[in-house]
């Protein structure tokens, strides 16, 4: 069963950062593209945020957040990780990790909340 585990979120205010995690199974994480995903509230569908290649040399990100979010990966520790600066109120949302494209089976993905 794949198991995605996200991290770090929390609530912060306008301007702050956090760090996000996710550990993702060796068997899904190996060779493959990863990315992070977010859902606002009150919206169905979660968002592209970023997405790192297996090499961790061709990083993607979504309009207006290259230069605020930093994806990045450990392929030892099967983990990847999303610096985020500069937070803004828009900005809050459930944040999952995913392989990239996506897989069906999902997290529980961590809550990042910026207040104003």
């Amino acid at each position: 069963q794949v198991r995605l585990e996200e991290s770090g979120g929390g609530l912060v205010q306008t301007g702050g950062s956090l760090r996000l995690s996710c550990a993702a199974p060796g068997r899904i994480f190996s060779g493959r593209s990863m990315g992070w995903f977010r859902q606002p509230p009150g919206k169905k569908e979660r968002e592209f945020v970023a997405t790192i290649s297996w090499r961790g040399d061709v990083k993607n990100y979504a309009n207006g957040l290259k230069g605020r979010f930093t994806i990045s990966r450990d392929n030892p520790k099967s983990a990847v990780y999303l610096q985020m600066n500069s937070l803004e109120p828009e900005d809050t949302a459930v944040y999952y990790c995913n392989t990239y494209p996506p897989g069906s089976t999902w997290g529980q993905g961590t809550q990042v909340t910026v207040s104003s």
